[in-house]
């Protein structure tokens, strides 16, 4: 069953599900087991027309991992404390070329990661190296117990984060390069991050198998292996709408801004009268100061004149006294 949600895309780049494992707790690093190393090798570097089937693997991994812990909570129903609803995602990010496919399973410990995804080798796995040798179909994987391999058809790049019951999350990644490593989680602190209880895996896609990341080629994909699959699968999608702005909210809109121009003018004017006003003040005391200057210059001639009337008489005085002598 397929079941359509519209999300915000949100992948380890626009929203980091973790730190990478170089910015947090020392990683350990570990070799792949040599057969494993050489499954590897055949898958990298072999062509293979039907590279699809990678989904197919990693939905039935879910799904089983969706049944162990189904079976456990039968008898013991705490199991679901941290994760009650049964799903699996698919969540395609075309900004980061990522395919993340998340599911609610049983989850994986540290020493799980370490041994399902690298150190141990399944007992079918030599066989099935010397059959893809023979020329058999690669979309035998899946029956030799390493399908989760199958991610490098189409990814350069895989991250698996997890989380058990029995453990705290831990991520696991690996560019196939005969090494892979294993470090405890950094929770964001608005825990977005958080995986109550399950697996998610990030596909970091080659540059030609972009093709995974269109809705009908995952839809289509999802219903063709899904046939068997009794657990919902979502299908995350992104959609941009507009919307579109009808005559009456035109109309209010060019009426608020109407107003909010006639409150700017309004304002001018105001502060234009203040200065015209400020300017006439300026005038009056200038005025004031200068009829005050002119007085005091008046006061200061006044006596002037005087001293030189009495002086002229005095001189007048002298002059008389001499006459008479």
């Amino acid at each position: 069953m397929v079941k359509e949600t519209t999300e915000k895309v949100e992948t380890p780049e626009t929203k980091p599900e973790s730190q990478p494992a170089s910015q947090t707790e020392e990683a350990n690093t570990f070799n792949f087991n040599a057969d494993i190393n050489q499954l590897l090798s055949l898958i990298i570097n072999t062509f293979y027309s039907n590279k699809e089937i990678f989904l197919r693997e990693l939905i039935s991994n879910a799904s089983d991992a969706l049944d162990k812990i189904r079976y456990l909570a039968i008898t013991d129903p705490t199991v679901l404390k941290n994760e009650e609803k049964y799903f699996i995602r698919i969540i395609p990010d075309k900004t980061n070329n990522t395919l993340t496919i998340w599911d609610s399973g049983i989850g994986m410990t540290k020493t799980d990661l370490i041994n399902n995804l690298g150190t141990i080798a399944r007992s079918g796995t030599r066989h099935f190296m010397e059959l893809l040798n023979a020329g058999a179909d690669i979309s035998m994987i899946g029956q030799f117990g390493v399908g989760f391999y199958s991610s490098y058809l189409v990814a350069n790049k895989v991250v698996v984060i997890s989380k058990s019951n029995d453990d705290e999350q831990y991520r696991w990644e690996s560019i196939a390069n005969s090494t892979f490593q294993v470090v405890k989680d950094t929770i964001l602190n608005d825990k977005s991050n958080a995986i109550g209880r399950g697996t998610k895996i990030i596909l970091y896609l080659k540059d030609e198998c972009v093709e995974f990341l269109e809705e009908r080629k995952l839809k289509d994909l999802i219903k063709k292996h899904s046939e068997f699959i009794s657990f919902p699968i979502e299908l995350w999608i992104e959609k941009t709408t507009e919307k579109e702005v009808d005559d009456d909210e035109d109309d209010e809109k060019k009426e608020d801004e109407k107003k909010d121009e006639k409150k700017d003018e309004e304002k001018k004017d105001e502060k234009k009268d203040e200065e015209k006003k400020d300017e006439e003040k300026k005038d009056e005391e200038k005025k004031e100061g200068d009829e005050k200057k002119e007085e005091e210059k008046k006061e200061e001639e006044g006596p002037k004149v005087e001293d030189t009337k009495e002086e002229k008489k005095r001189k007048e005085k002298e002059e008389n006294k001499g006459s008479y002598t």
